[in-house]
């Protein structure tokens, strides 16, 4: 790829994990408003339990979990297109 179209996925990464994380944290902040508790309507998946690997003299601990809310949700879909329109 060339260093353009590098900057423009990069950039693209950028919003849509932005809009990851704004959706999470607007999820978060309405789980305790009762008129929009269904914002943090999600389900969560992964690793419950860390796979951890001991080496004798060094211990590696791999675990990742996901929760996908309908905030996430919406905010990857506004990230995207505040995208696409700037």
């Amino acid at each position: 790829l060339s260093s353009a179209a590098s900057d423009v996925y990069k950039r693209q990464l950028l919003m849509i994990l932005a809009g990851v994380v704004l959706g999470g944290f607007i999820g978060q902040l309405s789980a305790g408003v009762p008129a929009l508790r269904w914002l943090n309507y999600g389900q969560t998946f992964g690793l419950s339990n860390p796979l951890v690997l001991d080496l004798g003299i060094l211990v590696l601990t791999f675990g990742l979990t996901i929760k996908i809310t309908i905030a996430g949700i919406i905010g990857i879909v506004l990230a995207i297109l505040i995208y696409r329109f700037l």
